[in-house]
This record gives structure tokens, sequence and C-alpha cells, in this order.
């Protein structure tokens, strides 16, 4: 016994290390802030990044000099004069050839500098674009995030009233044996608490869902354990419905992410409109050759007549290399003339792309000021609701109150009592549902006003 007293010790110190695990709840706060760092679409946003960046490497590229090496080396193989005896014989003479050329755009039509203010603007756009799907993840996060809270009080009532259906049947008993009401009110709230069962069953499935879904956006790998904080009220922390609408679009419009992607992909259009009128300008180059050849023969040494007097070894590989070396440099015009209309079919489609840009920033106009309109319109409304709802709350929980007081001495059926607690039943999931909706469509004008989902 004594040898193995250390078992207990171990498994206690387990269950309370699978314990705190499971008592590990997620903040809104939490679950965005993993959701940005773990996301699988926020990190392919990031790679767009990282191309933007490489794109504008190689327009800074355009500007540098162009460098090129050749070297050759060949064996002719066949028929070749001797220089001894000036016949034609099959033999075997090689050479070897080298050079080098530098090239360097001078004037290109602007086409340089307007790609590489192109590519930084492609930067701007993919951390616009970037921003936006951190944005609309944030957003996605909360929505999933007040599910899980809205099926996690949704739970709560129904067990509730379960319970209260539970101690219902209990006293429905007592009541049947006094002889107070009949048997068949017994049955009525026997089938009632059955019901009740079966809505505690789906509100359990489908908090088990929203927690799988929330799981999935933040790319965890286990959810068994999952769960959230449930302390979140419906209330107006920002006070932002004091705030009138022309105030939180003008906001709107100094800030949201979308009007930027919108007006930098603008500006590109038109960098991309420069670029391809630079195609109708002349170009100018500089260039610099510099070749020279080897040759492995020997060399024959002819009279004034021109015979063949003796034979000269071929001179040595590096004094070749320098007696044989030549250069040429200077400078290259092109000026284009006629290319089949292809420069100019690409600015007309430069230009339509341009009007396309322009027509696109516009609408992102239009859509966030009818946006933020209809998002005050629905915040109001839903607190409207929401207060409403508590109302029809107060009320439903009185009548059911002096429901259950009449029926227990005998003054009413259960068949009554059970419409007063659906009732009762129907205004609790409507306080919850219009809680939560209530809370996001405020999280959702905050956003425009530029209040983010999570303090950074």
């Amino acid at each position: 016994m004594k040898k193995n007293s250390w078992i207990p010790l171990v498994l206690l110190f387990a269950f309370s290390l699978s314990s705190s695990a499971q008592t590990k709840k997620w903040t809104l706060e939490e679950c965005v802030k993993y959701a940005l760092d773990h996301n699988i679409s926020i990190k392919q946003t990031a790679l767009d990044s990282e191309s933007a960046l490489i794109d504008k490497k190689g327009a800074l590229g355009s500007f540098l000099p162009s460098v090129n090496a050749s070297a050759s080396h060949s064996w002719n193989i066949g028929l070749n004069q001797d220089i001894t005896t000036g016949l034609l014989q099959n033999k075997t003479t090689q050479f070897t050839s080298a050079g080098a050329s530098v090239g360097v755009d001078i004037y290109k039509g602007l086409q340089n500098q307007n790609t590489l203010r192109k590519a930084r603007l492609s930067i701007i756009v993919a951390k616009y674009q970037l921003t936006k799907m951190q944005e609309d993840i944030a957003l996605n996060v909360a929505n999933a995030f007040l599910q899980v809270l809205f099926n996690k009080e949704n739970l709560k009532v129904q067990n509730e009233q379960l319970s209260i259906n539970g101690k219902q049947l209990t006293r429905s008993r007592e009541l049947v044996n006094a002889g107070t009401i009949p048997r068949g009110d017994l049955l009525d709230i026997q089938a009632t608490l059955a019901s009740d069962n079966q809505k505690v069953i789906a509100a359990e499935n489908s908090l088990l869902i929203s927690k799988l879904s929330l799981a999935q956006l933040l790319q965890l790998d286990s959810f068994e354990n999952f769960d959230v904080v449930d302390d979140t009220m419906a209330k107006d922390e920002n006070n932002i419905l004091s705030q009138e609408p022309t105030a939180i679009y003008d906001k709107a419009k100094e800030g949201r992410t979308e009007l930027k992607i919108a007006q930098t992909n603008l500006e590109i259009a038109e960098k991309n409109v420069a670029i391809a009128k630079g195609k109708f300008q002349p170009t100018l180059q500089g260039f610099y050759n510099f070749n020279t050849r080897i040759s492995y023969a020997d060399i024959a040494l002819r009279d004034s007549n021109g015979a063949v007097i003796g034979v000269q070894s071929a001179p040595p590989f590096f004094n070749q290399f320098s007696d044989n070396k030549g250069q040429s440099y200077g400078v290259q015009l092109n000026i284009p003339i006629f290319n089949g209309f292809s420069a100019r079919n690409n600015v007309e489609r430069s230009k339509v792309s341009l009007e396309k840009s322009k027509i696109v920033l516009e609408q992102q106009n239009l859509d966030l000021q009818r946006n933020v309109y209809t998002a005050f319109a629905d915040a109001k409304g839903a607190l409207k609701s929401h207060e409403s709802a508590l109302v029809a709350l107060e009320s439903r929980q009185a009548s059911y109150n002096y429901a259950k007081d009449k029926f227990d001495v005998g003054l009413m059926n259960s068949f009554d009592l059970n419409q007063s607690q659906t009732l009762l039943s129907n205004a609790q999931s409507e306080v919850l549902r219009s809680k939560y909706d209530y809370i996001f469509k405020i999280k959702i004008l905050e956003f425009y006003f530029g209040i983010p989902i999570i303090k950074n």
C-alpha cells in the first residue's frame, strides 16, 4: 500500500490540470486577437503584400543598367586549309570567344518612373486589403461570439423552464392526490415536461454548433473544452446613438478601408494610363559592348607573293585575349512609328479601366452612406425592440405567476397554465434575441464611426 501511495496524488494533480483547462473561458478580445493571428484568409491576404513588395523591387530594378556576359568555345571539324601546304584536309580547329554588354535606359517615356509609382500604390492597396480582411474577420468573430452567448443564455432559460415544470409536476401530483385538480391536468404537465426536455436538447445542440463555428473561425485545433465568458451586457458604452447619422457618415468617409482601397485603385488606374501613353514616346538607351577571340590554330607566314614560307605557332592565350579585343559604345534611339495600333489600344483599354475605377469609388461612397444610415436605423430599432421585449417579459412573468397561483388552488386548468408558460418562454427568448441583435448592431455602428472591435 505504501509503495503505491503516490498514485492518488498523481491522479489528483492530473484532475486539477484538466479542471483548470476546462475552466478557461475566452473573452471577445482574446477571440478577435487569436483570429487575427491565425486565420487562414488573413494569412493569404498578407502574402499579397509580400508580392507587392517584390513588384516594387522589380520596378526599382528597371532603373539599373542591364549587364550581360557571354562566352563560347567551338570545334570546327571537317575540311580546313592546311597552313603549310595550302591544301584542304580533314582536321579540327578550335576557337574561343568572349564578350560583355551593358545597357541603360536614358529615356523611356517615363514608363519606369510611373511603374515604380504604381508599385508603391499597389503596396498601399495590399495593406488596405489586409486591414479590410482583418476588419471583416473581427466582425465575423464578434457575431459568432454573440451567437454563443445567445445560445448559452437560451439554454439557461430552457433549463429553468424544465426545472419549473419539474416542480410543477410534483405539485400537480399532490393536487391530484388531494382531489383539487383532475388527473388529466397531471398528464398535460407530464407532456409539457417531455417537450421541455426536447427544447433543452435542441438548445444544447445549438450551443455546441455555435461553439464549433467560432472555434473553426479562430482556427482552433481542439474545441471540446472551448467556452467563452458570458458577461456581455446590452448597453451603448460609447453612446454612439447620440451621434447624428451625418456625423457618423463623415467620420466613416475619413477612415473606412473600402474607400481607401477604391481611391488607391483609382490612382493605380491613372498610372496605367500614363504607362500606356509612354509607349508613344521615343526611347533612348546607352550601350557598351566588349568582345575578344582566341584561335588555337597555327599561323602561316607568307612572302610578298603569298607563298607560305613558314609556320608560327598560335600566340599565347592571354596575348590573343588582349590583342583581339574590341569595344563599342554609343546611344540607340528608337522612335515608334506604327505598331499595329498596339500602343493606341493599350491606352484606350487603360482609360476604360480608369473610368471603371471612378465608378467603383463613387459606388463605394453611395454604399457607405446607405450602410451607415441603415446601420443607425437598425441600431435604433433594435434598442426599441429590446426595451419593448423587456416590458413584455415583465408582464408575461406577472401573468404567469398569477396563473400559477390560480392553478395551485384549482381555479385554472393545466392547458391554460401551459399557455401562459409558453407565452412567458417566448417572451424570454425574444428578450435574448433582441438583446444580442442590439449588441451586434451597436458594434457595427461603432465600427463605421471608427471604434474598433478591440482596443489595440
